[in-house]
């Protein structure tokens, strides 16, 4: 039986990759790197900011938090006017109405989660943030402190994610995941263990 939900933030409860992609394009062309699709995907995608920035410019220290900080200002900025993903909102008013229990988790900084969140006018009763509990995705660490949090066993709980980084996480705390078809195509997030793909929340509806 489902007890809880457990939600990844962006690229799953609204389609921000589009945001993030221009901003990390902006922030990265003045040294000399192009970000495309492809190279967001691959290198960005799902991924800490520290280990962005150090993988892709060998920066650590206060330039490279200067660096995500601008970034991530220039995120917000863009990311004023959010909708959530189709369906999300008619899944909590089912998930309401079930009784159950539901909940985010992120690697994404606390700044930017909260005003995601907020954009979307939703208030989580549980926020799992990678950069409080010491590891992020696609260590299985920010789950397994969710699913302790709500009191459930993993597979009383379902998980919606994006990024094969994002599924690897969920997947390797025993959470049955399903990833949105927002930022990778379907063998990606299949590959990484997920259970199977939505275009949207409408498709899981079923699930509950």
């Amino acid at each position: 039986m489902v007890k809880a939900l457990l939600f990844d933030l962006d690229g799953t409860l609204a389609d921000t990759d589009p945001l993030h992609l221009l901003a990390w394009r902006e922030a990265l062309r003045p040294y000399g790197l192009e970000v495309d699709l492809g190279f967001y995907r691959k290198r960005i995608s799902g991924r800490l900011n520290p280990e962005i920035v150090q993988d892709l410019l060998s920066l650590e220290g206060e330039e490279a938090r200067r660096l995500i900080e601008a970034k991530e200002a220039r995120f917000r900025d863009l990311a004023k006017d959010l909708k959530p993903t189709p369906g999300l909102l008619e899944l909590l008013d089912l998930i309401q109405k079930k009784g159950l229990r539901w909940g985010v988790v992120t690697n994404a900084p606390k700044e930017n989660a909260r005003h995601v969140l907020g954009a979307l006018g939703l208030d989580s009763p549980l926020l799992v943030l990678a950069e409080e509990v010491g590891r992020g995705k696609p260590d299985p660490l920010p789950y397994q402190v969710a699913l302790k949090r709500l009191g459930v066993a993993p597979e009383e709980a379902l998980a919606f994610e994006d990024s094969p980084s994002g599924v690897k996480s969920a997947v390797g705390a025993g959470l049955p995941t399903y990833a949105l078809l927002t930022g990778h195509p379907q063998e990606a997030p299949l590959a990484a263990g997920a259970r199977g793909v939505l275009r949207d929340f409408w498709e899981a509806l079923p699930l509950l």
